[in-house]
């Protein structure tokens, strides 16, 4: 049984005839996901060259495995995909044919030049983006390129009910250079969000991964959670019991955010409030006397 974002996948490969370049594959997708979605299947990062979602990419392999795709760099169906696209819901397939007899004929350098010149921000990070645009198209990338900040920043960021490519947008959109995960566990079912996948990932998009597992909750203390209240009486519990004892776990994390300058603590949680990775913030407000203030992303 296929996910919904993997049928599309095997959809906009068959509308565009059954095999597509990498690259173009990845400005496809996107364009679509923009254009021709309101829940967007798919979300995307500024990677080497241009859009890129790593979730596809993952699919991809999955795709494989199930015999759906063939093993190649390109995105090529194999021959049993006609069953699971005859059940395509109708009218995405109509979406995609429009979308692919309006698109078929931008391809390569061409489509990588519509993509950047709408899209600036996804081509902040590209490696090819000079040998594509003008100089003031390539201007228009570098202003809307999030600056290099000066100023120290702490912040808490929580990946609850968002993809790792919208997660990975908001730290690079702050200029977040190190990201410490304070998970006791770090493990998730969701996508990107498991300890080796989500360091890999940020690594290859200039962010450093760090994880501190002594500042964690053991997962059999977050069982029983259903109001704010049984939050707050947790996390109290967690201050007395955990952060009183790892003084030199925090002070590590303090000497980390003096070094790297910008920083971000991270949590399942979205809500910073329902998360102890608020608690460690404050504690680390305490050891610099007041003077920083947190961020939560």
């Amino acid at each position: 049984m296929l996910l919904s974002r993997q049928k599309l996948i095997l959809a906009m490969i068959s509308s565009f005839g059954g095999k597509l370049a990498a690259t173009d594959f990845q400005k496809y997708l996107f364009l679509f996901t923009q254009l021709c979605e309101k829940e967007k299947s798919f979300d995307f990062v500024p990677y080497k060259f241009g859009c890129f979602s790593f979730q596809a990419m993952a699919d991809k392999h999955k795709l494989t495995e199930k015999g759906f795709l063939k093993e190649s760099n390109e995105w090529e169906l194999a021959d049993n995909s006609d069953l699971e696209l005859s059940r395509l819901d109708r009218s995405a397939v109509e979406k995609l044919e429009k979308f692919s007899a309006k698109f078929k004929p931008i391809k390569g350098k061409k489509l990588i030049q519509h993509v950047y010149k709408s899209y600036p921000y996804y081509a902040i990070n590209s490696e090819i983006a000079s040998e594509h645009l003008t100089d003031e198209e390539l201007a228009k990338v570098h202003e809307v390129k999030p600056v290099k900040r000066r100023a120290l920043v702490f912040a808490t960021i929580g990946y609850e009910g968002s993809s790792v490519e919208t997660y990975i947008n908001k730290l690079i959109q702050h200029d977040i250079r190190t990201l410490v995960d304070v998970r006791k566990n770090p493990i998730s079912r969701k996508y990107g969000f498991s300890k080796n996948t989500l360091s890999s990932l940020l690594e290859r998009l200039g962010i450093e991964y760090i994880h501190m597992p002594s500042l964690g909750i053991e997962s059999a203390e977050r069982q029983e959670l259903h109001s704010q209240d049984d939050y707050d009486i947790l996390f109290k519990r967690y201050e007395k019991d955990v952060l009183t004892r790892e003084t030199q776990s925090l002070r590590s994390l303090y000497q980390l955010f003096q070094d790297k300058k910008r920083i971000a603590i991270t949590c399942f949680e979205k809500s910073h409030c329902q998360c102890h990775r608020s608690r460690v913030a404050n504690a680390i407000q305490e050891l610099a006397n007041n003077n920083i203030e947190i961020q939560h992303l």
